[in-house]
């Protein structure tokens, strides 16, 4: 899947992304303490990848201007028996290289995902967001998503 908008081409992500992926998710102080990037990269990187890359409803997506990676972000497509068997979009993982920030490429980048969820028949878009990143509520508040609900997560 691509589709470009203003310079940028968004496409599904290919093995030779992941270095830049995970630099961009490293790239604040939450993600300063979770991820590594080192070389050779982790092997349950390559692993998670491969799982994506196989499952028609996993889209790992990165955002490319003049050949450089300069965004990213996991889509899911997840089927649910709820509000009549609405398929739903699920949005993790959403980063904009420090460069691009303020450009609107966020913005061009969450338009191109909602395309991409109701071409597939999806009713609706979901994310979490961890509740210490502020500016991210304010723009996902923006583009017209509601904190409708309370997200829970149990580490395992």
């Amino acid at each position: 899947m691509s589709g470009a908008r203003s310079g940028v081409i968004f496409r599904t992500a290919t093995i030779e992304d992941l270095p830049a992926v995970l630099a961009m998710l490293m790239d604040d102080e939450l993600g300063k303490l979770r991820e590594d990037v080192s070389t050779p990269l982790n092997p349950a990187y390559l692993a998670a990848f491969e799982a994506l890359d196989r499952d028609p409803n996993q889209l790992l997506v990165v955002a490319e201007r003049d050949g450089t990676v300069v965004g990213t972000c996991q889509l899911s497509f997840l089927a649910g028996l709820s509000h009549q068997g609405m398929w739903r979009g699920q949005i993790e993982g959403v980063r904009i290289a420090s460069s691009e920030r303020g450009s609107g490429l966020g913005k061009a980048m969450m338009a191109w995902v909602i395309a991409q969820c109701r071409a597939r028949g999806c009713g609706l878009l979901q994310l979490t967001t961890d509740k210490r990143r502020k500016d991210a509520h304010r723009f996902y508040e923006h583009l017209g998503f509601v904190a409708s609900h309370e997200g829970m997560k149990l580490r395992l």
